[in-house]
């Protein structure tokens, strides 16, 4: 666990694919209009181009700093509160939106050394609305630019070096697999924590060579029931019981021997389940009235973000998953993954 004796400056250390968020709500006629389903993520294909144009044109948008890794973060840092406790790479376009984000994650504490593309703009998650649901489409534009080539300067490498704790979702295996790989490589050669998150069902299905190149460096695994479903069955784990495969996915290959793997499946309002050291425990989750429920989008990142926040400090797995539970029914009780003011 954590050296408890150590600043918290730099501990947590996260990269993935920054995103400026228009949170937007529109009707379940909209969603068909461009055959999306209510809670699910997608990357944008050549038919839902139109979306974000026609959001900005014709709904009332919010926009916030956005991304699985980049949510997790900022709740992590609100709940560790020290300044630079927690740092963020990816890549951003040189246009307002990338300074937009900029300003966001400086104010709220955070660390930041984005690789700056000066031809691709800033990317963008259009998060459709419908209830309490959310439909998520990423057009990932610079996002999807990041190279290694920027995680191996000095500036940058001297961030993973200073971090104890690594994080990243699995949409950042679309992007850069080889910067994940050389982020796993430090974490195995100096026993850090190295984190990962199953992120979507579509990556277990059409990213599923980037995965398995990634996943024998993890030490812990995040994801929800419908992407643990999705792994089991494009891995051939024979079951669609959740804690079966949290059991056989903690039990896959493993580069740092040192530390067991821990898997750790959310449930929406059901109880989460984790694998560790041989056991499955299951916690119950913090329960909400249906009509408290605002927008469901970056719950899963708040919950990992708000775990997080307690591993490092190096607090026992109930206290991590406690304060998981309770930053996702903060957050979903907000519009968008967006962190009220500390004092709160």
């Amino acid at each position: 666990m954590a050296n408890l004796n150590r600043p918290l400056k730099g501990i947590l250390y996260g990269m993935g694919n920054p995103l400026l968020d228009m949170n937007t709500v529109v009707d379940e006629d909209y969603l068909k209009k461009y055959e999306l389903a209510p809670n699910n993520a997608i990357l944008a294909e050549e038919k839902h181009k139109p979306i974000f144009d026609e959001l900005v044109e014709n709904y009332n948008v919010e926009y916030s700093a956005g991304g699985a890794t980049q949510n997790s973060i900022r709740v992590a840092q609100w709940f560790l509160k020290e300044q630079d406790a927690t740092t963020y790479v990816g890549c951003i376009g040189s246009d307002p939106f990338g300074e937009k984000m900029k300003g966001c994650m400086i104010k709220e504490g955070i660390k930041t050394a984005y690789m700056c593309d000066t031809k691709v703009p800033t990317g963008v998650c259009a998060v459709l609305v419908t209830g309490g649901n959310r439909s998520l489409v990423t057009r990932l534009d610079a996002a999807n630019e990041y190279k290694k080539s920027h995680l191996v300067t000095k500036e940058v490498w001297q961030l993973i070096q200073e971090a104890s704790f690594f994080y990243i979702a699995g949409f950042f295996l679309t992007v850069s697999n080889d910067s994940i790989t050389e982020v796993g490589e430090h974490a195995v050669e100096e026993n850090k924590v190295f984190s990962m998150n199953l992120s979507a069902p579509f990556l277990c299905q059409f990213f599923k060579e980037q995965m398995q190149k990634a996943l024998p460096y993890v030490d812990i695994l995040f994801g929800n029931e419908d992407e643990a479903r999705s792994f089991a069955k494009e891995n051939g784990l024979n079951t669609q019981d959740v804690a079966i495969i949290a059991q056989k996915v903690a039990a896959l290959p493993k580069k740092n021997t040192k530390r067991s793997r821990m898997v750790i499946f959310t449930q929406g309002a059901d109880p989460t389940i984790i694998f560790k050291d041989g056991k499955v425990k299951e916690y119950p989750v913090v329960p909400i009235a249906k009509e408290d429920i605002v927008d469901t989008n970056g719950a899963g990142d708040a919950f990992v973000g708000g775990f997080l926040a307690k591993y490092v400090l190096g607090c026992e797995i109930d206290e991590c998953v406690s304060n998981g539970s309770i930053a996702a029914h903060m957050i979903i009780q907000r519009s968008g993954c967006t962190l009220p003011a500390p004092s709160e």
